[in-house]
């Protein structure tokens, strides 16, 4: 049996504002990435999140991004490479010491936003993030877009990698991700998601926005916890993999 991550980025919520549906998505997915209090979430948040995951047996992974909680992570920042260790060391080891807390091993670490998108195409960047893990443990596995300067730069240094690809993201010729910018960077039908993923995880291929048919590894697939029809993508991909004998976890 073909066996495939299903991950999702949670515990999103901060103070009395709330984002998406965590506990109901934790049901469908086997691994969650959670926000360090840089872009999204809070202490009491994290805490929270952790236990939800713990109850419902799934993969737990930290979701380092810039420091923007403004702009939720999404705009480019420039800083230098010991900005970047730090900046991914500091969040990385709150969650890793929050699930120690509550009994948990962390297990992976996932960018988010603009800085996942940016170490990317950056191998420098990739080198700083890559470097923050390994220093924190090495067993962890660290998350990052197939194709990109993150895997390489993770298998380079030892890491255990895992390619993300994205169920509701569409895909340039290049193999990276839609701006969000642009209009056409959403995919806002359930059944073309479930037509992408099933795609790359069988076929090794995704067809971009211009048409080109790109090849793809997909060992874990993203389902982003803040989008308005997140449970109900997961609960039809699940569904859909059942069907076609592909095993998550």
């Amino acid at each position: 049996m073909r066996r495939i991550d299903l991950n999702a980025d949670m515990g999103e919520s901060f103070g009395a504002w709330q984002m998406g549906r965590d506990a109901e998505l934790m049901t469908y997915v086997s691994s969650i990435n959670i926000a360090c209090g840089f872009h999204a979430g809070d202490p009491s948040v994290l805490r929270r999140t952790i236990e939800k995951g713990i109850l419902a047996g799934v993969k737990i992974g930290a979701h380092p991004s810039f420091p923007d909680l403004q702009g939720f992570g999404r705009r480019e920042m420039k800083l230098s490479a010991d900005e970047v260790f730090d900046t991914v060391l500091y969040q990385v080891a709150a969650v890793k010491g929050v699930c120690e807390a509550l009994g948990k091993q962390l297990h992976h670490v996932k960018p988010h936003g603009a800085l996942y998108n940016m170490a990317a195409r950056d191998r420098l960047l990739a080198g700083s993030i890559v470097k923050a893990v390994e220093r924190i443990d090495p067993d962890l596995v660290l998350y990052g877009l197939s194709g990109s300067h993150l895997i390489s730069e993770a298998e380079a240094a030892g890491l255990v990698a895992a390619s993300e690809v994205f169920a509701d993201r569409t895909y340039r010729s290049d193999g990276s991700l839609t701006p969000r910018s642009e209009p056409d960077a959403l995919i806002a039908d359930g059944s073309e998601s479930i037509d992408q993923v099933l795609s790359m995880i069988v076929n090794g291929t995704v067809t971009s926005t211009t048409g080109e048919t790109v090849q793809i590894r997909a060992d874990t697939v993203c389902i982003h916890g803040d989008g308005p029809h997140a449970v109900e993508f997961a609960a039809r991909i699940r569904e859909a993999l059942s069907r076609m004998n592909i095993e998550v976890g």
